[in-house]
């Protein structure tokens, strides 16, 4: 049993690591492009830049939001 929480705690901080809120953006982004593929006729092809879009802007919010802060003293 300890191998088995070692394990999901290895992938726990690879995944997740220092920042949820990155993981959770690009589950989120994964999912809303899962579901338009599943859902609607939206060709393959928008559904993946529309994904690529969510998880680059999930990136670009998550380095500047707190450089952003940061430079303003707050």
């Amino acid at each position: 049993m300890r191998y088995v929480i070692g394990f999901a705690r290895f992938w726990w901080d690879f995944v997740v690591g220092d920042e949820w809120r990155i993981a959770a953006g690009v589950v989120t982004s994964l999912a809303a492009g899962a579901l338009l593929v599943s859902l609607t006729d939206v060709s393959d092809t928008i559904v993946s830049i529309l994904v690529a879009a969510g998880i680059i802007t999930v990136a670009i919010v998550s380095i500047t939001g707190p450089a952003g802060r940061a430079r303003s003293g707050t």
